[in-house]
């Protein structure tokens, strides 16, 4: 089982959210570390009083309901704001809009939706979503054995992931797509779980037994998201456009976990996949990845 490498710590390194600090009133500047990696608003124990700007109201919360099937999932509001992210070239301050988050990753129960096509056999007259092209039928268990019913997707490339939101974009008449990289550690910055809280909301190396687990299993965090640290590293977008993962995964030690952790795509991924060119919508090496979606207001 491959254990993604991370040197990252859980108190929202490298994130800020620009504003006077909430717990020490220093200035953005002060708050800013000299490096690429955050320290001040870090207290001298390991809980963290993030710097947090004065918010907006989020987007109220709403529950989406999908064509054709008897499902259902819950989006949340995230409140617009700044924040400082550690990219391959260097800080950068950007600014988020208001947006609806997914409440919980992505789960089979949906995925399974668009990956079997379940949503065609009950349309009568068709829809522009039956045009999507759906993934190929993996060589092993999608699930890997760990559960299927509420539990998170893997094993789910970028291209599965970024076309599962293109199917339900047609099919909800919402856009729906990746979180960039801003918005997800915006999201979980605002979040504000601690290390000394990390069990009660993560699912990690200690405590995971070697497999994802249901989502909205631990509690959630202080916008009412599920597991945004732990259970799977989730696919975000790049200011450009690239793929990496946020977060990390039950494969992943408590230090490893946070809002600043991320992991640029890899072809190890999908090495042992024995196709030739290999296949683009499964990876065969990376169990610990799944997603969730975002909403534009």
């Amino acid at each position: 089982m491959r254990k993604m490498t991370m040197l990252m710590i859980f108190n929202l390194v490298g994130i800020q959210i620009l504003s006077s600090c909430a717990s020490t009133n220093q200035s953005p500047e002060q708050c800013k570390s000299t490096t690429q990696v955050q320290e001040p608003c870090i207290s001298t124990t390991q809980v963290q009083e993030p710097c947090v700007a004065t918010q907006e109201q989020p987007p109220p919360p709403f529950v989406q309901n999908i064509a054709d099937t008897a499902l259902s999932f819950e989006m949340i509001g995230i409140p617009s704001g700044e924040v400082s992210i550690n990219t391959s070239e260097g800080v950068k301050e950007i600014g988020i809009e208001p947006l609806w988050m997914g409440q919980f990753e992505v789960t089979w129960d949906i995925y399974d939706v668009f990956c079997l096509r379940l949503d065609r056999r009950r349309s009568a007259e068709g829809s522009p979503a039956d045009a999507v092209t759906r993934p190929s039928k993996p060589y092993l268990p999608p699930d890997r054995g760990f559960g299927h019913n509420g539990y998170p997707a893997i094993s789910i490339s970028l291209h599965g992931a970024q076309s599962f939101c293109n199917w339900l974009s047609l099919k909800t008449g919402r856009t729906y797509r990746l979180p960039t990289q801003a918005e997800w550690q915006h999201a979980c910055a605002l979040g504000m779980i601690d290390l000394e809280a990390l069990n009660d909301h993560a699912w990690h190396f200690d405590n995971a037994d070697y497999t994802t687990h249901p989502v909205g299993s631990k509690e959630p965090d202080a916008l009412d998201l599920f597991d945004m640290c732990g259970n799977v590293a989730e696919w975000c977008l790049t200011q450009d456009g690239q793929g990496l993962v946020m977060g990390g995964s039950f494969l992943d030690s408590p230090q490893e976990l946070g809002c600043a952790t991320r992991v640029e795509e890899s072809s190890s991924w999908n090495e042992s996949d024995p196709q030739i060119p290999k296949g683009q919508w499964w990876l065969a090496d990376a169990s610990f990845i799944g997603f969730r979606v975002v909403c534009e207001q």
